[in-house]
This record gives C-alpha cells, structure tokens and sequence, in this order.
C-alpha cells in the first residue's frame, strides 16, 4: 500500500494542488477516484468517515486524514521537508499567500470555470462579476510576479502550488490569461519546468 493516499478527481483544481506537491516530492502516493458529479463528497458516508465538509481532496498518511487543500500543502511541506518555509516569516508569508489564494483566487475563478467552461451557462450577470473577481485576483498575482519569479523566497514553495491549481485547464473562462497576465503566465512555465511536474490528467483519474 502507498504512503500517501489522495482522494481526488482530474477536474479538481483544488486536488490538483496536493496531487502535484505529492509528485514533485517524489513520495510514494496514489490518487484514489472521487466520483464528485455523482454526489460521493454529499453521502454521510464520506462525511463521517473522510471529510466532514463534505469536500475533495483528502489525504490520508500514517494513520491520519487531512482536507483542505492549504492544510494538505503544509502538511506535506512539513513531512517531506520540501517547498516549505526556511522561516516564521516565510511561513507566514506562505500561508498570505495561501488564504488569498482560497479567498480572492479559487473562490471565483473556480465557480466561473465550472458554470461557464464546464456547465456551458453562456454569459450570465454571475459570470460577468465572477470573472471581474478572478481578473482582479491575476492582476495581484501577475504584478507581485513582475518583480519576483516565485511568490516567497526566490525559490518554489506550497504558495505557488496553491496558486497554481486552475493554471492548467483549458476550459474557456472568457478570458486569455496569458494575454492578459504575461507575468503569471511566464511562471505557469517555470513551475512546468520543473523536475516530476505533469499537469492535472497525468496526476488524477477521471469517470
């Protein structure tokens, strides 16, 4: 049986973020389907027995289990010993980081991916204020990026996972990131770069 076990599916950005950490650590993991569209996160069973928010992803290790994409990242960091903090300013700079990514970032471009690249909604007075939110959210990442190549200290870190998690699907979003954001999107290039990356459909499985 594998170390690491993660619940995930493919579609999942937030899984994504853990599955590459899990990856680029070179640690002995392995991604276990989440049939998320067919309710499974909603059943009690998974709400008593794996994640009680009712969410993908989880980890299990060592006879714990763990979700939330940001506790998940440093989690790993911690007992990899791997992309995390060389300091308590650097941990709390990660962690900024981190909650901005779950609050200004994910929160709305992911709801945006889903109703208009994957629900195929069209545009809606929803999606026009959802994608207002997330390019308002790039335009932080992308001028913070303009001076740095990484988000906290030079180097690779669990902050760059977190933000890295929706940087790979193609499903329209009625906007050209890499048009608009060239700084973001000269680092979506270096993290695949990076030695064991592979995107989201080599990590996870899907239906």
């Amino acid at each position: 049986m594998p170390d690491f076990v993660l619940h995930c599916f493919g579609e999942s950005g937030n899984s994504y973020k853990a599955a590459l950490m899990l990856e680029l650590c070179g640690v002995d993991w392995e991604p276990k389907f989440v049939p998320y569209f067919a309710g499974a996160t909603q059943t009690g069973e998974w709400r008593a027995s794996l994640n009680e928010m009712g969410e993908a992803p989880v980890l299990e290790h060592d006879g714990q289990t763990l979700s939330q994409s940001g506790v998940i990242l440093d989690y790993l960091a911690e007992v990899t010993g791997k992309f995390g903090p060389a300091s308590a300013q650097e941990r709390r700079e990660i962690l900024r980081w981190t909650l901005f990514d779950n609050h200004k970032f994910t929160s709305y471009y992911a709801t945006l991916r889903f109703l208009y690249g994957l629900k195929n909604t069209g545009e809606t007075e929803l999606t026009t204020w959802l994608r207002g939110r997330a390019r308002a959210a790039y335009a932080v990442v992308d001028k913070h990026l303009a001076e740095d190549k990484w988000l906290v200290g030079g180097r690779p870190t669990i902050a760059d996972f977190s933000l890295a998690g929706y940087a790979y699907y193609t499903e329209p979003s009625g906007m050209d990131r890499a048009a608009e954001f060239p700084h973001w999107d000269a680092w979506t290039r270096r993290l695949a770069d990076l030695p064991g990356w592979k995107g989201p459909w080599d990590l996870m499985p899907v239906k």
